[in-house]
């Protein structure tokens, strides 16, 4: 019986309109069967007379709802007078007010926070207004639990501001939409459900996540719904209809399940964009002591045609105003993070190996040739200044890094080849995003995922699959050591390196017969070839990559 669904109907604004609601209810449940209760969020009265004759015929019990129906407080001041009190009362046989706020449980244990009304703008609040002590109350009554883990339902009036971020938006000016304060209370509340409504529009975000990925314990989604007004013109969903399990009485492990289109809380982004617009205690890129940098045109001894890029970079030293940008040129971006000591992957290295150099992106980037390729087309992208790994990268090297992914993608597609990427930040210092061609009548791109899942269950690993709309710096801090893949598909597979890491396993994977089928060449020691065909084979996918090359534009 702990188990046993309890049906719920939600709706929008009545506005007065009860004998049209109450009729499609009736509809509704004569088709579908009987419903426990009806909420309603918004504005529940009417304003004109002819809503407040139809109200009389409820309220001296000429007429009844035929549903528990629980309702909010006023969200105007016209409407306060059809509320006794802010402590909650039944106004009508069937016909419940919550109250200003607080919590209601029914008897099957389902558990219901609720705000009424709009918020406060000014002090003393006015009747049809919440204020901050209101919401503080409801949270510390709440979380004080050490057992609290969410809210089935939360029902306000009031749209939680910027819930459209990071889902689907809603088809309405969402500048001036919605209370910041409900945004707050969402996000400490972590809601299963959550309506409301005074807008006129209804609104089914993607279900949001309530934690952040591989850091803290999974938890239940939340979803939130805005109901338009009964009734309405446009014909506009006012009315919905939902079965729940009181969290209480579930399953932790079904409680926890995530769809396939969770996002990430959209209340978490208020707090990263004020972080991003502040400088971060430590910056290399400001910190370290400038360097000679070494750079090369590739139109020389790479035997390539004049590559008309106009990107020569000069090393410091020559030409330099006093502020070390050349004189009457643009001045140049800021220096690059630099490494303690020798790295071979650094463009401004001595060690780089610049006849495997393909491409120079216009500040960030660059791509090479894979020192022993698994297959002719085998190249790394990599940042020019010194980062491990992609989590480090700063936004404008993410960016270049983007654009030759995509170019990339491009490039295989023309060759009949889907592309798979892959990074192992474990026992190297400087960023290598490996970026592996794989023909397209070879396999699908669900056989290499399952070759990777496969393969690290046969070495004790468990790839996890991050979720679609999830960054990788979400689940990865900076300094922890990991594998990452990203497929065709826009899927990726994440593993937190423990110890013993095998160093070639994303090579391993790609060459085995379930892939490229060349499992000899899965040690790139195996393949190294001398400098003379490098450089060949660097020539030959410069020039064929060209045509797709970003950089040439610039």
């Amino acid at each position: 019986m702990g188990e046993q669904p309890v049906r719920v109907l939600v709706c929008g604004d009545v506005e007065g309109r009860l004998s049209c609601l109450f009729s499609r209810v009736q509809a509704i449940q004569k088709k579908t069967g009987q419903f426990d209760l009806l909420l309603c969020v918004g504005e529940f009265f009417g304003a004109t007379p002819e809503a407040e004759a139809e109200w009389q015929q409820y309220k001296t019990g000429a007429k009844k709802a035929p549903i528990h129906t629980y309702i909010l407080g006023a969200a105007s001041q016209e409407t306060v007078k059809n509320f006794p009190n802010s402590d909650g009362s039944e106004l009508a046989e069937n016909i419940t007010y919550l109250g200003r706020r607080g919590v209601f449980t029914g008897a099957s244990g389902l558990q219901l926070a609720y705000v009424s009304g709009q918020e406060a703008l000014q002090e003393p609040a006015p009747a049809h207004c919440f204020t901050s002590k209101d919401l503080s109350a409801l949270v510390t009554s709440l979380t004080s639990s050490s057992k609290f883990r969410g809210v089935d339902i939360l029902l306000t009036s009031q749209w939680p501001q910027g819930v459209w971020h990071y889902g689907n938006n809603p088809e309405l000016n969402t500048k001036s939409c919605g209370s910041s304060s409900i945004a707050s209370l969402a996000d400490k509340l972590k809601p299963r459900y959550h309506f409301a409504a005074l807008e006129g529009a209804h609104y089914e975000r993607l279900p949001y996540r309530n934690h952040v990925v591989l850091q803290e314990n999974a938890q239940h989604v939340s979803r939130f719904i805005a109901l338009a007004a009964v009734n309405n013109a446009a014909k506009r969903k006012y009315l919905y209809a939902f079965n729940i399990i009181p969290m209480k009485n579930m399953d932790p492990t079904e409680l926890v399940k995530q769809p396939p289109d969770v996002t990430e809380s959209p209340y978490r982004r208020s707090a990263k964009d004020k972080t991003e617009t502040q400088k971060p205690p430590f910056n290399a890129a400001d910190e370290e002591e400038p360097v000679h940098q070494f750079f090369f045109d590739l139109s020389r001894k790479q035997g390539g045609a004049s590559r008309g890029h106009g990107r020569k970079r000069p090393s410091d030293g020559d030409g330099r105003g006093q502020d070390g940008h050349h004189q009457g040129q643009p001045k140049q971006p800021r220096r690059h993070p630099q490494p303690t000591g020798p790295c071979w992957f650094c463009l401004a290295s001595p060690q780089v190996e610049k006849h495997l150099v393909v491409s120079i992106g216009t500040h960030q980037c660059y791509l090479a040739l894979a020192k022993g390729p698994l297959t002719p087309r085998h190249v790394l992208i990599l940042p020019i200044g010194h980062y491990q790994s992609v989590v480090e990268l700063s936004s404008e090297v993410v960016e270049e890094m983007e654009k030759y992914k995509s170019a990339l993608r491009d490039f295989y597609k023309s060759k009949g080849e889907r592309c798979v990427l892959f990074e192992r930040n474990y026992r190297s210092q400087h960023l290598q995003l490996q970026v592996v061609p794989v023909p397209l009548n070879h396999c699908t791109t669900e056989d290499i995922k399952e070759a990777f899942m496969v393969q690290a269950q046969e070495q004790n690993m468990e790839l996890m699959e991050i979720p679609q709309h999830t960054d990788l710096k979400q689940i990865a801090p900076p300094g922890i050591p990991y594998f990452y893949v990203e497929l065709d598909s826009g899927e990726k597979l994440f593993y937190r390196i423990q110890k013993n890491f095998p160093l070639q396993f994303g090579r391993e994977v790609l060459a085995s017969e379930a892939v490229l089928n060349i499992p000899t060449r899965a040690d790139w020691k195996e393949c190294k070839q001398s400098r003379e065909e490098e450089e060949e084979s660097c020539k030959q996918l410069r020039d064929d990559f060209q045509p797709y090359d970003f950089a040439w534009d610039d």
